[in-house]
């Protein structure tokens, strides 16, 4: 089958060149000149497991190729939409420019028969107001929410947990999921749920599961400020909790909370929405699941500061991680960086190292000092404090080692993931977020 995909920043990259993997003939457009030059060599722009290899080998098939020239979508008959849609400057509302762009530019060359999925985020309602627009052409429009993981957004692409369409009523509908189905041969074929449902439905699944788990980690780091004054142990509360069938373990893990470019962004964008709807007190809990997960980074740097025995001015702090997850080079909202440029402000003297996300950080945080190698990023800090849990710091790095690199032994576990019997029978002392 013929697709075209518009916009190719993560969401659409992955999905075009998951897409070619699968053996559809692939186009995916962009503006951006810089980001088509770089795909269209085969070569990545962020870092995502797996996504090289794939994008490379689509090239080279032939099923896969790139352009800033809409045109090129007239050969396909089903156009995915996958474009950005951050927050409002000013606002916590979501900003449709770039949706509006996508569909606009594509309507000259739609055809009767052809269907329109978006996959990109967007406020319950969006589709229903698009819908008119595509239909004028004769194609029809359906929402296909993406639910990429981060560091695993291959994977989720080509075989998903789930699949959602929202299709509008009637034989278009039920055809354009049919399309649907055919797109995703395999993922179906195996027997990966298929959920078809009405366009707002589809909507609403992609915020609603966002909102859900933001919840789930900010009740745990709630969880973990009380722990924090009565000497509870947040991590064995979690584990104990996390045994009962209904709540689950996955995603209770305390730490300095969640970022990137979907959960703060999208929880801000549902209610504002909400707001519009007259049901802004129906998720008010979210502008607090918000204040949670920043109140989180407050206290990984006051944790710091109350180690280094209340200041930290010209203090040596090494800040090992700088994406806001592992597995990924992505910076948007990153509570890492938040924590390292809020110590740089307090006057320290901030060392940052990643293994994928030092460029980009960079680029927004010229003001810290960025070091490529873990162990020379180690040397003379008077305190450490890890904030993106990469292997090569939870597991690869052993307390003993690090001892003959720092000058100090303060360690502050910011994603609770060090052994913190070991670092304090290697003598750290050890500081957790929620932990005695």
């Amino acid at each position: 089958m013929r697709l075209s995909v518009i916009g190719c920043g993560y969401l659409g990259a992955v999905h075009a060149a998951a897409m070619a993997s699968i053996g559809h003939d692939v186009v995916g457009i962009d503006v951006d000149t810089r980001k088509i030059e770089s795909l269209s060599k085969g070569e990545a722009p962020f870092f995502e497991p797996g996504l090289q290899e794939i994008l490379a080998a689509g090239i080279e098939s032939g099923r896969l190729r790139f352009t800033t020239d809409m045109a090129a979508a007239e050969d396909a008959s089903v156009h995915f939409i996958g474009v950005g849609t951050p927050q409002q400057a000013g606002g916590y509302a979501a900003d449709l420019t770039y949706v509006n762009a996508a569909v606009d530019g594509l309507l000259p060359y739609l055809r009767e028969g052809d269907v329109v999925a978006g996959k990109s985020t967007v406020p319950v309602g969006t589709a229903a107001g698009l819908a008119p627009r595509v239909e004028a052409t004769g194609a029809t429009l359906v929402w296909n929410p993406e639910f990429l993981r981060e560091g695993w957004a291959v994977q989720d692409t080509i075989d998903p947990d789930r699949l959602v369409a929202g299709v509008p009523g009637g034989a278009g509908g039920e055809r354009a999921a049919d399309v649907l189905r055919e797109v995703y041969h395999p993922a179906v074929g195996k027997g990966t749920p298929f959920i078809v449902t009405d366009l707002a439905t589809a909507e609403l699944v992609k915020v609603a599961a966002n909102a859900f788990l933001a919840t789930k980690i900010s009740f745990i780091n709630a969880m973990a400020e009380i722990a924090e004054v009565t000497g509870a142990d947040v991590t064995q509360l979690a584990e104990a909790i996390g045994h009962d069938a209904r709540i689950g373990r996955r995603f209770l893990g305390a730490g300095i909370g969640f970022g990137g470019g979907c959960l703060p962004k999208d929880i801000r964008a549902f209610s504002a929405r909400a707001e519009e709807l007259g049901r802004g007190e129906s998720v008010a809990f979210l502008r607090e699941i918000d204040a949670i997960n920043l109140r989180r980074r407050d206290r990984a740097v006051e944790l710091v500061v109350e180690a280094l025995g209340g200041s930290a001015f010209k203090k040596n702090i090494t800040v090992l991680g700088a994406a806001f997850k592992p597995h990924s080079d992505d910076i948007r909202d990153s509570p890492a960086l938040d924590v390292a440029v809020k110590l740089h402000g307090l006057g320290a003297h901030v060392a940052v190292t990643d293994p994928e996300a030092i460029a980009n950080a960079q680029r927004v945080h010229p003001q810290l000092t960025y070091v490529e190698d873990r162990d020379e990023a180690l040397r003379a800090a008077d305190a450490v404090i890890v904030v993106t849990e990469w292997d090569e710091y939870r597991r690869e790095l052993s307390p003993e080692h690090a001892a003959t690199l720092a000058a100090g032994r303060i360690v502050v576990d910011g994603r609770n993931c060090l052994d913190a019997e070991a670092w304090r029978a290697a003598g750290w002392t050890y500081y957790g977020m929620g932990r005695p």
